[in-house]
C-alpha cells in the first residue's frame, strides 16, 4: 500500500525546485530518490505531476505519493543480533565491528539487513529501498556500536526528520594518534567526495556539505588519545575525515590513516557509544549506551601495558 504526503509550499519553500523541495520535505529521500519519484509521476503539484526543473509557487499544493515497496530479493539469514530495545515502531541494535550494514558487491549473505529480515520479517520500512530496508543512519563495517531501525515508513521519516534537525544524540568514542592540543573542540569543516577517489571523503570535495564534530579528549597517553565524540551532523565517514583533517587519524584506519597498520587492529578504532531520539510514536526521550566492546578495551590496554 502507497503512503501520501501533502504539503503546502510556504516562503522557504517559493521558488524552489521541486527535487530539492522533495528532499527537504521528506529528508530520508535522496536528492535522486525524489526525481525518480516525479519521473514514474508519484509527484503532484496541484493534482498534476510536474517536470524536475519545476518551480514552487507560494501556496502550492504538493502531494508525494510513496509507492509500496517492491518485494524484496535479499534472503533472510539467521544471525545474532545484539537488540537493545524492540517494539512495534523501531530497534536498537548494537552492530558488532566487521558486519556491513546493507548487501554490497562481496557482502550478500552476511549483512545486518540479512539479519534483521530474518528476525523482522516483512515489518520494516521501505523508504531506503529494497538493499536497505528498516535502516536509518548507518555505521561503517568496522565501526562497532549502536544503529537504530525503523520498522515502518512513518517511524522513519520521524527519526530522519530528527537527524536533519540535529535532535538525534550520537556520541562515539574514538582511539585517535598522537595528542590533541586542546582537551575540548569542534571541528566545523565541509565534507564531501574526494575528486581523486570516489570511495573516499574528504575535507572540501565534491558537493561538499556542511559538517560539524565536536570532540573531548578522555585520556591522553604516550603516542594516542582516547576520545569521546559527538556528531551535530551525519555525513559519510564524518569522524574519520575530520580526525585525520586535524593531523590526528583514528587509530587503525588505512582509508584515512595511512596504509600501514601497526597495532594489531582490524580496521578503525571507533565506537558508536551513545544513541539518544525521540520516540516517533510516544514522543518520550530515549536513550541507549553500548559499552566499550573487547577490541576497543584491548587496545586500550594494550597502549597503557605497552607505554604507547
Amino acid at each position: 500500500m502507497s503512503d501520501v504526503y501533502d504539503f503546502l509550499a510556504d516562503v522557504q519553500l517559493q521558488g524552489q525546485r521541486i527535487d530539492c523541495a522533495v528532499v527537504s520535505l521528506l529528508p530520508d529521500l535522496s536528492r535522486s530518490a525524489a526525481q525518480r519519484l516525479l519521473s514514474s509521476k508519484h509527484i503532484f503539484v496541484n493534482e498534476k505531476p510536474v517536470a524536475k526543473n519545476y518551480k514552487l509557487k507560494f501556496g502550492d499544493r504538493i502531494q508525494i505519493v510513496l509507492p509500496a515497496p517492491e518485494p524484496c530479493d535479499i534472503r533472510p539469514v539467521a544471525i545474532d543480533l545484539d537488540i537493545l530495545y524492540e517494539d512495534d515502531d523501531l530497534l536498537v541494535v548494537n552492530k558488532p565491528k566487521g558486519m556491513v550494514v546493507h548487501p554490497a558487491p562481496g557482502h550478500y549473505d552476511d549483512t545486518l539487513v540479512n539479519a534483521l529480515m530474518y528476525h523482522c520479517g516483512d515489518s520494516l520500512s521501505g523508504i531506503n529501498g529494497e538493499i536497505r530496508p528498516g535502516i536509518v543512519h548507518r555505521i561503517d563495517k568496522d565501526t562497532s556500536g549502536l544503529l537504530m531501525v525503523a520498522k515502518n515508513d512513518a517511524a522513519h521519516l520521524f527519526l530522519a526528520e530528527q537527524i536533519k534537525e540535529h535532535r538525534f544524540h550520537r556520541e562515539y568514542r574514538a582511539v585517535v594518534l598522537g595528542n590533541l592540543k586542546d582537551d575540548i573542540g569542534t571541528i566545523d569543516l565541509p565534507i564531501g567526495r574526494n575528486p581523486k577517489d570516489r570511495k573516499k571523503q574528504c575535507v572540501g570535495g565534491i558537493n561538499a556539505r556542511d559538517a560539524q564534530t565536536t570532540y573531548a579528549v578522555l585520556e591522553r597517553y604516550r603516542y594516542f588519545s582516547f576520545i569521546q565524540c559527538v556528531l551535530r551532523t551525519g555525513r559519510t565517514h564524518q569522524i574519520r575525515v575530520h580526525m585525520a583533517s586535524m593531523g590526528h587519524p583514528v587509530a587503525g584506519d588505512t582509508v584515512y590513516g595511512g596504509e600501514k597498520n601497526d597495532f594489531g587492529l582490524h580496521g578503525q578504532c571507533l565506537h558508536a557509544a551513545v544513541l539518544g531520539f525521540e520516540h516517533p510514536r510516544t514522543h518520550q526521550m530515549m536513550e541507549f549506551n553500548s559499552p566499550l566492546p573487547r577490541y576497543f578495551s584491548d587496545f586500550l590496554s594494550k597502549i597503557k601495558r605497552s607505554n604507547w
